[in-house]
């Protein structure tokens, strides 16, 4: 089991902006689950999230958006991985939905995994001004790679996913500046 709490700059110190837990299933898999503070309104975390083609700038393994077709509701994405632990390319079908109040449901549709499911809740803080995230993923490869070994990379590529988004959220809170 692994646990990692992390700080940004600016929050008081009262809040920790992230808490991550990554850990083996015993009925197979590897789990993930996190408290994310993010510094930017819900609205602007929901975009990103949500923004479908951009997908693989919230990661930094390679990855390429297939498909992506939306329909009654929910969001299908075809998505190809390459993973530095895994041979080749790994194909991941999936189906996304909207939960309300605020949050998302990814599924597994096929392609080459055992499982997956993500969970994003969001929710506001602070007046609106800020966003609590809480996130799960389940995931089981069809891979003869250990899972504990799959745990360490997933620990390692959440921490840069959450760092990621929030870069793209600050940024895309900042108000333009006129020349």
């Amino acid at each position: 089991m692994s646990c990692l709490v992390l700080g940004w700059a600016g929050w008081s110190s009262a809040a920790e902006s992230v808490l991550l837990d990554v850990r083996t299933e015993p009925a197979g898999g590897v789990r993930a689950t996190a408290t994310i503070l993010f510094p930017v309104e819900p609205a602007i975390i929901r975009r990103i999230l949500t923004d479908y083609a951009r997908w693989p700038e919230l990661f930094d393994v390679r990855m390429r958006m297939a498909e992506i077709r939306e329909q009654d509701g929910k969001v299908f994405t075809d998505i190809r991985i390459e993973h530095v632990l895994l041979p080749g390319e790994r194909r991941l079908l999936s189906e996304t939905r909207a939960l309300p109040p605020g949050g998302f449901l990814t599924e597994l549709k096929g392609g080459d995994f055992k499982q997956y499911r993500r969970l994003w809740k969001l929710s506001p803080i602070d007046g609106g001004v800020h966003t609590q995230g809480e996130f799960e993923l389940l995931v089981e490869v069809d891979s003869n790679m250990p899972e504990w070994l799959i745990a360490l990379a997933m620990k390692r590529d959440l921490e840069s996913h959450f760092r990621l988004i929030k870069e793209k959220a600050l940024a895309q809170s900042k108000p333009i500046q006129s020349q």
